[in-house]
C-alpha cells in the first residue's frame, strides 16, 4: 500500500472502493500509435493555437513595460483584422521575479498566427513599441501550445484572482499517458472554479505541460488543494503521474489591468 502522510490527510487507494477506478486507468485509453500526440490530445471542435511568452523585465522598467503593454494589446482586441487575442496577462508575485506572462490565442491556427504575424511587421506603430519594449527586457522566451480537450476553454474572468501556473517537464514519450490520467483527475479540481486551462507544447521546449489555475487568495489555493486529498482517487493519479515528471515549477501570478483573466 502507498499512503500519503504530512499535511494531508492520509489514507491508502489499495481498497476495493478503489478498485473500479483503478480497473478504468487501463481501459479506453488513447493509443500512441495510432496518431500524432497533438491530434490524439487536443480539442478536434475548435482550431485553436496558443503563445505563452515569459518576459524577464528590468525592475526599474516593469511600471513602464506594464503600461505600454496594456495600451497596445488594448489596440489589437479593437482591430478585428487581426486573428488573436490575449488571454491573459500577467505579473509573477512568487517564482521568477520581475517577470511578465502573456497568453495569447490564435483562432485558426498556425495559418492565423502566421497571417498575424505579417500584419503585425508592417504595423508600423507595433514595430515602436517592439523597438521600445526591447529596452527594457533582460530575456524573452516563447512557446507554442496546444489545449488538452479534457481541460476548460480558457474564458474571461472577473476578480480578485491570483493565478498559478503550474509546469511540468515530462519524461520523454509520456505524454499521451499523462493525458490519459489527467482527462480522469481533472474532475476533482472542478468544484470551485479553479481550472483555467491547460496546454501542452508544440514548438519551444517540448514535453513541457502548463496547468493554470485560479484562486481567490494564498489560503483559498491551499485549502482546495487540500480538499481535492479528501476525494477518492486524486491520490491515484498523483501516484501514476508522478513518475512521469522530470521537473516541476509553480508560479504565483497577480493579473495585469488589462488581462481578461482577473
Amino acid at each position: 500500500n502507498w499512503t500519503f502522510a504530512g499535511s494531508v490527510p492520509s489514507r491508502s487507494f489499495a481498497n476495493k472502493s478503489d478498485e473500479g477506478w483503478l480497473s478504468s486507468m487501463f481501459a479506453h485509453k488513447v493509443d500512441a500509435r495510432k496518431d500524432a500526440h497533438s491530434n490524439l490530445l487536443s480539442k478536434k471542435d475548435t482550431s485553436n493555437l496558443y503563445k505563452i511568452q515569459f518576459h524577464n523585465v528590468k525592475p526599474e522598467c516593469m511600471e513602464a513595460y506594464n503600461k505600454m503593454s496594456d495600451e497596445v494589446q488594448k489596440e489589437l482586441h479593437r482591430d478585428a483584422d487581426y486573428p488573436c487575442e490575449v488571454v491573459g496577462s500577467w505579473n509573477t508575485w512568487y517564482g521568477e521575479q520581475d517577470q511578465a506572462v502573456h497568453l495569447w490565442r490564435y483562432s485558426g491556427g498556425y495559418p492565423a498566427l502566421t497571417e498575424c504575424l505579417h500584419k503585425l511587421n508592417r504595423n508600423m506603430v507595433y514595430l515602436a513599441f517592439r523597438k521600445e519594449r526591447s529596452k527594457m527586457l533582460i530575456s524573452r522566451c516563447n512557446q507554442l501550445l496546444l489545449e488538452f480537450s479534457f481541460w476548460n476553454e480558457p474564458a474571461p474572468r472577473s476578480g480578485p484572482n491570483i493565478y498559478e501556473l503550474r509546469t511540468y517537464q515530462l519524461v520523454p514519450g509520456t505524454m499521451i499517458e499523462w493525458g490519459n490520467n489527467w482527462a480522469r483527475a481533472i474532475k476533482y479540481r472542478q468544484e470551485n472554479n479553479e481550472a483555467v486551462g491547460g496546454f501542452f507544447t508544440q514548438i519551444g521546449e517540448l514535453y513541457l505541460v502548463h496547468h493554470l489555475w485560479a484562486y481567490k487568495d494564498l489560503q483559498s489555493r491551499q485549502e482546495t488543494r487540500n480538499a481535492a486529498w479528501l476525494k477518492e482517487g486524486w491520490d491515484v493519479n498523483v501516484h501514476y503521474t508522478m513518475p512521469l515528471i522530470q521537473k516541476m515549477e509553480s508560479r504565483i501570478m497577480i493579473p495585469m489591468e488589462h488581462s481578461p483573466l482577473q
